[in-house]
C-alpha cells in the first residue's frame, strides 16, 4: 500500500495545502437545526414565527414578545398601502395596549443600533422576580403600560435583523434573532413586533438600502427609560 492510499479522504482532499494550514481547517456543520435552535442562534425569517411556527419555538420564546402579520396592499404603478394596527382588533387589542406616542427612525444602510433596554415597573415593596413572574404568567395581571415603556415596531422600508435578549430578573436568558422586511418588500416577513420592558433589543440593517421604522411606545419619551 502506498502512502497516498493510506491517507484519509480529507487528507487527500487538502494535500495541496501546507501541512500546518491543513491541520487548522475545520468544516461547518450543515445539519439542519430545529426552528427554536436557529431562532436562538443563527436567526430565522420573521414569517417562520407565525402560526404553527410560534408553537415550535416555545422553548426559545421570550415571554411578552409578540410577532404578528401585517396587511400590505399593492397599488399598481403607484406604490403600496400598509396597515400598522387597529386599536380594537388583533394583538394590541388582546393586550389592551395602545401607544401614547408614535415616532419614526431612519437607519442608514450598513449601520446597526446596539442593545438598549427599558426598565420594567416594579411596585414599591414587591420582589422583582415574583412580581414579573405573575405579570407574565398565562393569566397575568393588569400590566402597568403607563409606568413602563413597551415598544410596538413596524418597518416601512428595507430589511432589518433584530436581536432580542431577555434580561429580566427571574427569567431565563433567552435570545431571539429574526429578519423583518419593510413594506417595499411585500411578503410574509411584513410583521409588527411587541417588545416588553426588560427585553434588550438591537437592530442591524441588512442590504444596501436604508431602513425606515415607525414605532409606538406605551409612554411618552423619557430619557431615564433608555438603558444602553
Amino acid at each position: 500500500m502506498t502512502r497516498q492510499d493510506a491517507m484519509s479522504f480529507d487528507e487527500k482532499l487538502w494535500r495541496g495545502l501546507e501541512e500546518g494550514a491543513a491541520a487548522k481547517l475545520s468544516q461547518r456543520d450543515y445539519a439542519t437545526a430545529s426552528l427554536a435552535e436557529r431562532l436562538s442562534s443563527s436567526g430565522v425569517d420573521a414569517s417562520q414565527l407565525l402560526g404553527e411556527g410560534r408553537k415550535d419555538c416555545d422553548s426559545a420564546w421570550i415571554a411578552g414578545v409578540e410577532i404578528f402579520p401585517r396587511q400590505i396592499y399593492t397599488q399598481p404603478f403607484r406604490g403600496v398601502f400598509g396597515e400598522f394596527a387597529r386599536q380594537h382588533e388583533g394583538i394590541l387589542a388582546e393586550l389592551k395596549l395602545w401607544p401614547q406616542q408614535w415616532a419614526s427612525a431612519r437607519m442608514y444602510a450598513g449601520t446597526a443600533k446596539g442593545f438598549h433596554v427599558h426598565p420594567p415597573f416594579i411596585p414599591e415593596g414587591e420582589d422583582a422576580r415574583d412580581y414579573l413572574s405573575k405579570q407574565f404568567a398565562p393569566a397575568g395581571g393588569r400590566r402597568a403600560y403607563e409606568r413602563e415603556q413597551w415598544d410596538v415596531m413596524f418597518f416601512v422600508q428595507g430589511r432589518v435583523e433584530i436581536i432580542l435578549r431577555d434580561v429580566r430578573a427571574g427569567f431565563p436568558p433567552r435570545t431571539m434573532r429574526f429578519l423583518i422586511e419593510g413594506d417595499n418588500h411585500r411578503g410574509a416577513n411584513n410583521v409588527g413586533i411587541v417588545i416588553p420592558p426588560g427585553v434588550a433589543h438591537a437592530l442591524r440593517v441588512e442590504g444596501a438600502e436604508d431602513a425606515i421604522m415607525v414605532y409606538g411606545t406605551s409612554t411618552s419619551f423619557r430619557a431615564e427609560f433608555e438603558g444602553r
